[in-house]
């Protein structure tokens, strides 16, 4: 049994404790998923999944609900603490107690960092998986995952890439994940653009510093456009401002045009770990470089082959 993040049960709490190839190994199960996905609908019959999701979220959600029902188990859980004990005061270790009792697994996403750890550990005591769906602004694991499931399945490589970040490098958990994805699988060099405000946090460049990652800071996204294999775009994340006219003194101030993209390679690909703002405008959807809406429900596919390896480690639960 892998034990990634230095748990008994396999909890996915980060990328960044992850090794290549547990990685590949999800990534290769996602491929065959994809490939013949009605292959797989008796997977995890009888196998119940907790969504327990204290922030809002439509993608990392749904696809998680869509995997579990394709793998022919069920789900349960909330989508916000309205209607819930949470109302009332209960603390996030005994819920996540209550739901270990209930569900074979966790997929949990709060907005206080280390809250996945917290209860990766309680229920550890249970034998349940936690996967963090997103934790405060640290990781997004599963996010990444299916980032890089899609440049790999664009480009058939994880190294020697050329990737650019535009945007809220700061407050964005997408983007440690990603950086941190990267870094596995080989020499890969970034280039970063954001507002001042919005540069990566200097704990997250520290700990970069110690993987194989070449960063370079970009000045302008005319100036990098043209040697990018990847565009990397996020929005800014408003919800975790500490100062509203902060945000809006930032917003709008990366967005990708039309015809700047003129510049870009043909084989360029743009993602983006949505939802959108107005970082990118409708107008580059039609383009064949954005493959954000491919890579949405690439996470269908990625989460399928997690929750495949996750769930199955105690058959007899």
């Amino acid at each position: 049994m892998n034990n990634e993040n230095n748990f008994k049960v396999p909890h996915i709490i980060g990328i960044k404790n992850m090794t290549e190839d547990y990685i590949q190994s999800i990534l290769d199960e996602a491929f065959l998923i994809k490939r013949n996905p009605s292959k797989y609908t008796e997977e995890l019959k009888g196998k119940i999944l907790s969504l327990a999701f204290w922030e809002a979220s439509t993608r990392t959600r749904l696809s998680f609900e869509s995997a579990i029902l394709r793998l022919g188990g069920r789900t349960l859980g909330f989508s916000s603490q309205v209607g819930t004990s949470i109302e009332k005061g209960e603390s996030l270790s005994d819920t996540i107690t209550m739901l270990a009792g209930y569900s074979d697994c966790i997929v949990l996403r709060h907005p206080r960092r280390g809250s996945a750890k917290l209860a990766a550990r309680v229920a550890d005591k249970y034998g349940v998986p936690v996967i963090s769906g997103g934790s405060g602004s640290q990781e997004h694991p599963t996010q990444a995952l299916l980032d890089i499931f899609t440049i790999q399945e664009f480009h058939h490589r994880l190294s020697g890439l050329n990737v650019g970040i535009v945007g809220d490098l700061r407050y964005s958990r997408t983007i440690s994940s990603l950086l941190f994805a990267l870094s596995k699988f080989g020499r890969n060099t970034i280039y970063y653009l954001s507002h001042p405000s919005l540069k990566l946090q200097e704990e997250l460049e520290y700990d970069l510093n110690s993987v194989d990652l070449e960063l370079t800071k970009a000045e302008s996204l005319s100036d990098m456009i043209g040697d990018l294999d990847v565009l990397y775009v996020t929005r800014l994340q408003k919800e975790r401002f500490p100062d509203p006219m902060l945000y809006n003194k930032v917003k709008g101030s990366y967005q990708i045009q039309k015809d700047i993209l003129k510049a870009a390679k043909s084989d360029l690909i743009i993602l983006h770990p949505l939802p959108r703002v107005d970082e990118i405008p409708y107008s580059v959807d039609s383009l064949p470089q954005a493959k954000y809406f491919e890579q949405a429900k690439n996470g269908v596919y990625t989460r399928m082959a997690l929750l495949k390896k996750v769930m199955k480690f105690n058959l007899n639960k």
